[in-house]
């Protein structure tokens, strides 16, 4: 590496691609500004020395240069010279040293000071002349040959696909068997000892809280905390620096690949929830770390009448401006690189409607969703919107196009609504057990549109929703005024945890009850990483900024019987078609059965579901049939695909019901698989019932297959 600045020579370079690229004798550097009016590139030495070099170049808008013999490890970062008119949205100050966007590694963190903005916060006017470089983050150049062998996407058909989405950090930092060196890392995540509880489980996927590398805000690190969730990007190609074991100055890179590459053979797919609708640089009064000083109106959506403030559909003080041709590029190329370099198999957009929107409405044929579609590599991956943003009409679930998966927040609500005991009736509920197809059909998508789930990251996790009603944020610092307050759920008549064991098993079973629902559900079950081992946040429900042991997964206090409960419903899922159809059901009789239909819906009194059942407020009993002998989809050979059928019988009220199982020509019996009055799947000996009248326990699902006689 260089140790003078009378030792670079910067030749001009190539204005594509954007960012730093070597190859083999040299480092090309391209930034695109359409403001700048003059370009510094940074570079710096191990100690922390700094050699301005002038990129004299600018073709197309792309300040480039070349540096002949500046390799991989090089750190760097840009000034960028221009007006500094705030009213008019111009915000270039070249006092701010600013991250690369198409940096594909990040070294250093930011720390607070001053001098992180760009104007001067102790009031005044103009901008702030002290020198940032000592607190923010720098790019990396990195050459990165990874062995990948061969690897191969396990490509898993949305039908048959289940999510686990989970921390990077909080998955293994607690974790016995991992080594300690490992621990909360890209390399934790990858080792035998957490993949092996992946394949226990059955899920096929992981959805990893981002990993695009990000910052803490400013108003945690001025309460002594910071941003564990991940939700405030800075560098859209950069794995998250903290996340790697093995160095910052681009190992983070190569510990990524070798992560992916081992969950892959293991039949995982990785799947990434990324952040383009916002950025870390927050709103008018947020750092200057990056975009905001390259080219402030270029990148982000500033208000009409005021371009000193920007657009907020976020809730996080900015939003990017995807109409523009360049922030488009930006994501495209960003999503692209995860694909083809980093080899993950999909991506879950966080407030996904805000990318939608066109001027101030949501557009579902958007700039950004036209060019989606017609990508080569971006279409063919897993994309799953979050159908929401804050800003008006942001509510999308429904209506994001075909290609699209959504996360389905009216499956959440309606689950919970139903065990919590609120009077809902069935007839959404049936709608949410067999893919939704009010909200996916018409457009002609398949019950796989709807990704179920109860909870998430956000919210509380499954144990706090059935032991909590009110929130307890305060370790966040802001007086619990944070966090949805109408979670939609019930604590089981104590607030908190207790001793009483009549309490505690009925909020077992209720955690069983939400569990079994999503797993027997037509469409794509998410579960939430720690769900399964009885995992709580001590009724805190916005553990954003929470990274320690309210967030971490523990692993010295599991419930095996409830991780045995999940594998063995996951295990019955993937053998089970008739559980996870890929087309809608249609509710028609089938030939040669005598009359059963492909999916049939019985009152407690045995008789089919009535228009008055359907609108009844008050009913909480629901028999769900399901004949395996009507499933309209074809093997990979184009044979028929023929299965067990099932009756699912759900009670959710809080008193026993005497319900009738329909005869023939529905079935001559019943076989017990699944109660969750059991404290595990499995029930305790082979149970045989005939049809006819039982009394179904208090708040409780049965799966019951169907038996004829030969």
């Amino acid at each position: 590496m260089h140790s003078s600045p009378d030792e670079y020579e910067v030749w001009p370079g190539s204005p594509a691609p954007l960012g730093a690229h070597w190859d083999g004798t040299g480092t090309d550097f391209a930034l695109w500004s359409a403001g700048a009016h003059a370009v510094d590139l940074c570079l710096f030495d191990d100690d922390g020395t700094e050699h301005r070099l002038r990129l004299r170049e600018n073709t197309h808008q792309v300040w480039h240069g070349r540096l002949p013999g500046v390799g991989p490890g090089q750190r760097y970062g840009y000034r960028v010279h221009g007006g500094w008119d705030p009213s008019s949205g111009l915000r270039h100050n070249p006092a701010k040293l600013l991250l690369d966007p198409y940096a594909r590694a990040v070294d250093g963190d930011q720390a607070l000071h001053p001098a992180l903005f760009g104007f001067r916060y102790e009031g005044g006017e103009g901008p702030d002349p002290r020198d940032s470089a000592p607190y923010v983050p720098r790019g990396v150049v990195v050459h990165d040959s990874f062995p990948w062998d061969g690897d191969r996407s396990p490509t898993t058909p949305w039908s048959d696909t289940v999510i686990y989405e989970v921390h990077v950090k909080g998955a293994t930092i607690r974790h016995p068997d991992v080594p300690p060196a490992l621990r909360g890392t890209y390399a934790g995540l990858a080792h035998p000892a957490f993949i092996e509880h992946l394949q226990s489980l059955g899920v096929t996927a992981v959805e990893l809280l981002p990993v695009h590398h990000f910052v803490s805000e400013p108003h945690l690190l001025r309460r002594g905390l910071s941003n564990y969730w991940g939700y405030n990007t800075l560098g859209y190609f950069a794995p998250h620096a903290a996340y790697s074991s093995s160095g910052t100055a681009g190992q983070q890179v190569t510990e990524f690949k070798a992560m992916v590459k081992s969950l892959h053979a293991a039949g995982i797919e990785v799947v990434l929830d990324v952040v383009y609708n916002h950025t870390a640089e927050g709103d008018h009064t947020g750092p200057t770390l990056s975009f905001k000083g390259i080219d402030n109106g270029g990148y982000y959506r500033l208000r009409e009448g005021d371009p000193s403030r920007y657009q907020d559909y976020t809730g996080c003080g900015n939003t990017l401006d995807v109409r523009r041709p360049q922030v488009l590029a930006l994501l495209m190329d960003s999503l692209r690189y995860w694909v083809t370099e980093m080899h993950v198999d999909g991506f879950r957009f966080d407030l996904a409607a805000a990318l939608a929107r066109s001027m101030h409405d949501v557009d579902r044929l958007s700039a950004f969703f036209d060019v989606i579609h017609q990508d080569p590599v971006v279409s063919r991956v897993k994309l799953i919107a979050e159908p929401w943003d804050v800003g008006p009409g942001g509510y999308q679930v429904g209506n994001f196009p075909p290609l699209w998966t959504e996360w389905n927040g009216q499956y959440r609500d309606t689950v919970r609504d139903v065990w919590s005991g609120a009077r809902v009736g069935v007839r959404d509920l049936a709608y949410r057990l067999t893919g939704s197809s009010d909200l996916y059909r018409s457009d002609g998508r398949r019950p796989f549109a709807s990704v179920n789930f109860v909870t998430a990251h956000d919210g509380f996790p499954l144990a706090d929703l059935v032991t909590y009603e009110r929130k307890l944020n305060e370790a966040n610092g802001e007086e619990n005024r944070d966090g949805e307050s109408h979670n939609r759920n019930w604590n089981c008549g104590v607030e908190g945890p207790t001793d009483d064991p009549q309490v505690t098993a009925l909020r077992a079973r209720q955690v069983r009850n939400h569990l079994a629902t999503l797993l027997l559900s037509t469409g794509v079950p998410m579960l939430t990483a720690g769900d399964e081992l009885g995992r709580t946040q001590g009724g805190n429900n916005n553990a954003y900024c929470q990274d320690n042991e309210i967030s971490w997964l523990d692993w010295a206090d599991v419930d095996e019987d409830l991780r045995a409960f999940v594998a063995r419903l996951v295990r019955l899922r993937r053998d089970s078609p008739v559980l996870r159809q890929e087309a809608f059901f249609e509710g028609h009789e089938l030939p040669d059965t005598g009359g059963t239909r492909d999916l049939a819906w019985f009152a407690p009194g045995g008789a089919q579901l009535d228009t008055a059942g359907w609108f009844d407020t008050g009913l909480q009993t629901i028999g769900m049939y399901l004949d395996g002998r009507g499933i309209r989809h074809r093997d990979e050979r184009g044979r028929p695909v023929q299965d067990d059928s099932y009756l699912v019988q759900l009670h959710a009220g809080a008193e026993p019901v005497t319900v009738h199982l329909p005869g023939a020509p529905w079935a001559d019996g019943y076989e017990f698989v699944v109660s969750t009055e059991w404290t595990t799947v499995a029930p305790p000996r082979p149970t045989v019932v005939a049809p006819g009248p039982i009394e179904v326990p208090p708040r409780c699902v049965w799966l019951l297959r169907v038996l004829r006689r030969p």
